[in-house]
Protein backbone atom coordinates (compact mmCIF):
# COMPACT_ATOMS: atom_id res chain seq x y z
CA UNK A 1 0.00 0.00 0.00
CA UNK A 2 1.31 3.45 -0.85
CA UNK A 3 0.18 6.78 0.51
CA UNK A 4 0.62 10.27 -0.81
CA UNK A 5 3.18 12.45 0.93
CA UNK A 6 1.40 15.47 2.40
CA UNK A 7 3.42 18.68 2.74
CA UNK A 8 2.93 21.79 4.81
CA UNK A 9 3.66 25.20 3.35
CA UNK A 10 6.80 25.37 5.52
CA UNK A 11 8.05 22.04 4.15
CA UNK A 12 7.26 23.14 0.59
CA UNK A 13 9.13 26.43 1.18
CA UNK A 14 12.12 24.49 2.47
CA UNK A 15 12.10 22.27 -0.62
CA UNK A 16 11.97 25.35 -2.85
CA UNK A 17 14.81 27.00 -0.89
CA UNK A 18 16.96 23.87 -1.23
CA UNK A 19 16.38 23.71 -4.99
CA UNK A 20 14.26 20.56 -4.97
CA UNK A 21 12.35 21.74 -8.02
CA UNK A 22 15.24 23.33 -9.94
CA UNK A 23 15.27 22.07 -13.50
CA UNK A 24 11.69 20.88 -13.31
CA UNK A 25 10.07 21.50 -16.68
CA UNK A 26 6.51 21.56 -15.31
CA UNK A 27 4.90 24.35 -13.30
CA UNK A 28 3.62 23.20 -9.95
CA UNK A 29 1.66 24.52 -7.00
CA UNK A 30 0.86 23.16 -3.55
CA UNK A 31 -2.87 22.56 -3.04
CA UNK A 32 -4.17 21.01 0.19
CA UNK A 33 -0.76 19.55 0.97
CA UNK A 34 -0.28 17.94 -2.44
CA UNK A 35 1.94 19.06 -5.28
CA UNK A 36 -0.22 19.63 -8.35
CA UNK A 37 1.12 19.93 -11.89
CA UNK A 38 -0.22 22.93 -13.77
CA UNK A 39 -0.94 22.83 -17.47
CA UNK A 40 1.45 24.99 -19.49
CA UNK A 41 -0.18 28.24 -20.56
CA UNK A 42 -1.00 28.55 -24.22
CA UNK A 43 -1.25 31.77 -26.24
CA UNK A 44 -4.97 32.23 -25.54
CA UNK A 45 -4.48 31.87 -21.77
CA UNK A 46 -1.56 34.31 -21.89
CA UNK A 47 -3.61 36.81 -23.91
CA UNK A 48 -6.36 36.86 -21.27
CA UNK A 49 -3.79 37.38 -18.54
CA UNK A 50 -2.24 40.30 -20.45
CA UNK A 51 -5.70 41.84 -20.95
CA UNK A 52 -6.53 41.45 -17.25
CA UNK A 53 -3.13 42.83 -16.26
CA UNK A 54 -3.71 46.00 -18.30
CA UNK A 55 -7.25 46.35 -16.95
CA UNK A 56 -6.05 45.77 -13.38
CA UNK A 57 -3.20 48.27 -13.47
CA UNK A 58 -5.41 50.92 -15.12
CA UNK A 59 -8.09 50.50 -12.47
CA UNK A 60 -6.09 50.37 -9.26
CA UNK A 61 -4.10 52.88 -7.27
CA UNK A 62 -0.55 51.51 -6.82
CA UNK A 63 -0.40 53.13 -3.38
CA UNK A 64 -3.31 50.88 -2.33
CA UNK A 65 -3.16 47.78 -4.55
CA UNK A 66 -0.33 45.65 -5.90
CA UNK A 67 -1.23 43.63 -8.98
CA UNK A 68 0.66 40.34 -9.14
CA UNK A 69 0.66 37.95 -12.06
CA UNK A 70 1.10 34.21 -11.58
CA UNK A 71 2.73 34.76 -8.19
CA UNK A 72 2.56 32.68 -5.04
CA UNK A 73 -0.14 33.04 -2.41
CA UNK A 74 0.56 31.46 0.97
CA UNK A 75 -2.29 29.68 2.73
CA UNK A 76 -0.40 27.91 5.53
CA UNK A 77 -3.48 26.88 7.49
CA UNK A 78 -4.64 24.97 4.41
CA UNK A 79 -1.22 23.61 3.38
CA UNK A 80 -1.49 25.44 0.07
CA UNK A 81 0.64 27.69 -2.13
CA UNK A 82 -1.42 28.37 -5.27
CA UNK A 83 -0.17 30.68 -8.00
CA UNK A 84 -3.23 32.59 -9.20
CA UNK A 85 -3.19 34.15 -12.66
CA UNK A 86 -4.04 37.65 -11.38
CA UNK A 87 -3.93 38.74 -7.78
CA UNK A 88 -4.82 42.12 -6.28
CA UNK A 89 -3.22 42.44 -2.84
CA UNK A 90 -2.78 45.22 -0.31
CA UNK A 91 0.08 47.44 -1.41
CA UNK A 92 3.19 46.76 0.66
CA UNK A 93 6.49 44.93 0.35
CA UNK A 94 6.27 41.17 0.83
CA UNK A 95 9.93 40.49 1.57
CA UNK A 96 9.03 38.38 4.61
CA UNK A 97 6.86 35.94 2.62
CA UNK A 98 4.18 35.56 0.02
CA UNK A 99 0.89 37.43 0.48
CA UNK A 100 -1.65 35.58 2.60
CA UNK A 101 -5.44 35.40 2.47
CA UNK A 102 -5.93 38.57 4.54
CA UNK A 103 -3.87 40.51 1.98
CA UNK A 104 -6.02 39.49 -1.00
CA UNK A 105 -8.47 42.01 -2.43
CA UNK A 106 -9.34 40.14 -5.65
CA UNK A 107 -8.15 36.83 -7.07
CA UNK A 108 -8.65 35.84 -10.72
CA UNK A 109 -8.02 32.51 -12.45
CA UNK A 110 -8.17 32.21 -16.25
CA UNK A 111 -9.63 28.80 -17.03
CA UNK A 112 -9.77 26.79 -20.17
CA UNK A 113 -8.42 23.28 -19.55
CA UNK A 114 -8.51 23.85 -15.75
CA UNK A 115 -12.14 25.03 -15.52
CA UNK A 116 -13.48 22.18 -13.37
CA UNK A 117 -10.50 22.35 -10.99
CA UNK A 118 -10.77 26.15 -10.67
CA UNK A 119 -14.54 26.10 -10.11
CA UNK A 120 -14.48 23.18 -7.66
CA UNK A 121 -11.26 22.59 -5.72
CA UNK A 122 -9.83 26.10 -5.97
CA UNK A 123 -13.16 27.77 -5.19
CA UNK A 124 -13.45 25.55 -2.11
CA UNK A 125 -9.86 26.31 -1.10
CA UNK A 126 -10.24 30.07 -1.54
CA UNK A 127 -13.56 30.12 0.34
CA UNK A 128 -12.06 28.18 3.27
CA UNK A 129 -9.15 30.66 3.28
CA UNK A 130 -11.58 33.59 3.44
CA UNK A 131 -10.65 35.13 0.07
CA UNK A 132 -13.30 37.84 -0.20
CA UNK A 133 -13.71 37.79 -3.98
CA UNK A 134 -12.71 35.17 -6.55
CA UNK A 135 -13.29 35.41 -10.30
CA UNK A 136 -13.02 32.56 -12.80
CA UNK A 137 -12.68 33.58 -16.44
CA UNK A 138 -14.40 30.72 -18.27
CA UNK A 139 -12.68 30.93 -21.66
CA UNK A 140 -14.63 28.02 -23.15
CA UNK A 141 -18.12 29.45 -22.56
CA UNK A 142 -17.11 33.15 -22.57
CA UNK A 143 -18.44 33.70 -19.05
CA UNK A 144 -17.11 35.25 -15.87
CA UNK A 145 -18.00 33.42 -12.64
CA UNK A 146 -17.90 35.70 -9.59
CA UNK A 147 -17.61 34.16 -6.12
CA UNK A 148 -18.23 36.28 -3.01
CA UNK A 149 -19.13 35.90 0.67
CA UNK A 150 -16.76 33.09 1.65
CA UNK A 151 -17.30 30.74 4.54
CA UNK A 152 -15.69 27.40 5.47
CA UNK A 153 -18.34 25.51 3.45
CA UNK A 154 -17.85 27.48 0.22
CA UNK A 155 -18.88 30.76 -1.27
CA UNK A 156 -22.42 31.87 -0.40
CA UNK A 157 -22.81 34.09 -3.46
CA UNK A 158 -22.07 33.04 -7.03
CA UNK A 159 -23.03 35.05 -10.06
CA UNK A 160 -22.21 34.51 -13.70
CA UNK A 161 -21.98 37.27 -16.28
CA UNK A 162 -21.73 37.01 -20.04
CA UNK A 163 -20.75 39.19 -22.97
CA UNK A 164 -23.71 41.55 -22.60
CA UNK A 165 -22.68 42.39 -19.04
CA UNK A 166 -19.88 43.94 -17.02
CA UNK A 167 -18.30 43.14 -13.67
CA UNK A 168 -17.00 45.32 -10.88
CA UNK A 169 -14.79 44.18 -8.00
CA UNK A 170 -16.06 44.92 -4.49
CA UNK A 171 -12.81 46.65 -3.57
CA UNK A 172 -12.86 48.99 -6.60
CA UNK A 173 -16.43 50.00 -7.58
CA UNK A 174 -15.12 52.28 -10.34
CA UNK A 175 -13.30 49.44 -12.10
CA UNK A 176 -15.72 48.17 -14.69
CA UNK A 177 -14.69 45.09 -16.66
CA UNK A 178 -16.51 44.92 -19.99
CA UNK A 179 -17.03 41.20 -20.50
CA UNK A 180 -17.44 41.51 -24.27
CA UNK A 181 -14.06 43.27 -24.47
CA UNK A 182 -12.49 40.61 -22.22
CA UNK A 183 -13.50 37.90 -24.66
CA UNK A 184 -12.44 39.93 -27.70
CA UNK A 185 -15.99 40.59 -28.89
CA UNK A 186 -15.98 44.39 -28.59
Amino acid sequence: MSTALKLTVAEYDEMVARGAFDGLTKKIELINGEIQAMNPAGPIHDDYIRFLTRWSTRNTNPDEVDVSIQSGLSLPGLDSRPEPDVLWVKARRYLDGHPQAEDVLLLIEVSDSSLKFDRDQKADLYARAGIVEYWVVNVIDELLHIYRDPDPNGYRTLSTVGCDDSATPLIQPGAILNISALFGNA
